[in-house]
């Protein structure tokens, strides 16, 4: 099965998270198998993550040329995969992919957080077949980029997720696989040129979301996922109360002169049109003429960048859940940007200014 992710970006981290990526030089099963159980356990929610074989890394960043998988090796390290997951309980099978990448062949595992998390008694070491299946076991996690061995107080977080669906992730029962737009799930997979592209063209609307993890349910009533509506209904809000971003200009305290924007859509064209909104009517550069100097000096009221990463971790964290839109209001002396339910409660003002965003 395809990736629903070109392999350049992925390798490159344009577009996924570099926690969420892992680079291995050669197959290595103990590894390897830590990773897997620490990306299905998902215990930040992050949606899993991808180990690739046949890369090398150094300091987390991938080095080219990379030297890739010998071809005549793959079915066997499939075998391995296959034999090495099913010594995790409950069992669990992530997505492999071969794919080529300048010109040599790499496998891809597509981990994503799995349904049946905790995936406990996971083998520490493998020494042997038969020793790994009566050695110790433990329970792995991701902590920021590297996979380590959960502790007492990350076990009980891990339990207490085990019955915590994310909402992204939750079947919803109101909606119908026809609610899920052919077009739009085309235009994403062109748009990010996964190798599933091509096929799509071909294929059941339900066929390409089940190869994108966006649909869930028993096979007799086969429903979407919440994700799956956010990103490929032409109004999301439709499903999911107040799931739009308002820009709002004050340029007067009392209001005078106010102007107010909605942006409704998936939630990617939401953002693309509520930054472009912002760019092209919000922010505004002056420029200042310098004496005995061939540059003038040029200076924008917001920068750009901030705008674009407030913004879009203002749409990634929202609970949908909540009847409540984001909003990105400015003044002459700010610009503020709400979405509920913002930070956790425990971390407190103190935390935030000295940086420490650490909570249970």
């Amino acid at each position: 099965m395809a990736l629903p992710i070109n392999i350049e970006d992925l390798i490159r981290r344009k577009v996924v998270e570099n926690a969420r990526v892992e680079y291995k030089r050669d197959w290595n099963p103990e590894p390897i198998l830590h990773s897997i159980c620490a990306f299905a356990n998902d215990i930040d929610n992050w949606g899993g993550g991808y180990i690739i074989i046949g890369v090398e890394e150094e300091d987390g960043i991938p080095k080219v040329p990379v030297p890739g998988v010998d071809k005549s090796s793959i079915d066997r390290i499939n075998k391995e995969i296959l034999n090495k997951c099913n010594l995790i309980e409950p069992r669990y099978l992530p997505i492999v992919e071969q794919a080529q990448f300048e010109g040599k062949d790499i496998m891809v595992l597509w981990v994503p957080g799995g349904e049946s998390r905790p995936y406990n008694k996971c083998p520490i070491s493998f020494p042997t077949d038969k020793a790994a299946k009566k050695g110790e076991k433990a329970y792995y996690i991701r902590k920021m980029s590297n996979t380590v061995r959960a502790n007492q107080n990350e076990l009980k977080e891990l339990f207490l997720l085990a019955g915590n669906v994310p909402f992204d992730d939750r079947v919803n029962m109101k909606a119908e696989i026809a609610d899920m737009r052919p077009s739009l799930l085309f235009e994403y997979l062109h748009a990010v040129e996964s190798d599933l592209y091509q096929d799509s063209l071909m294929r059941s609307t339900l066929d390409i979301a089940t190869d994108m993890h966006l649909v869930g349910g028993p096979s007799e009533m086969i429903k979407p996922l919440n994700v799956g509506l956010m990103f490929f209904n032409e109004r999301p809000d439709n499903f999911f109360r107040y799931a739009r971003i308002e820009v709002v200009d004050k340029p007067d305290p009392t209001g005078e002169g106010m102007t107010e924007q909605i942006f409704t859509g998936p939630l990617d064209k939401q953002l693309r049109d509520a930054l472009s909104y912002i760019k092209n009517y919000i922010i505004k550069e002056r420029i200042f003429k310098v004496d005995g100097q061939a540059e003038a000096d040029r200076f924008f009221n917001y920068p750009y960048a901030a705008v674009e990463e407030v913004l879009s971790n203002a749409v990634y964290h929202k609970s949908y859940q909540i009847g409540e839109p984001i909003t990105v209001t400015t003044t002459p002396e700010k610009m503020e940007v709400t979405s509920v339910p913002g930070p956790d409660r425990m971390i407190t003002d103190e935390d935030l200014k000295n940086r420490k965003l650490v909570s249970k």
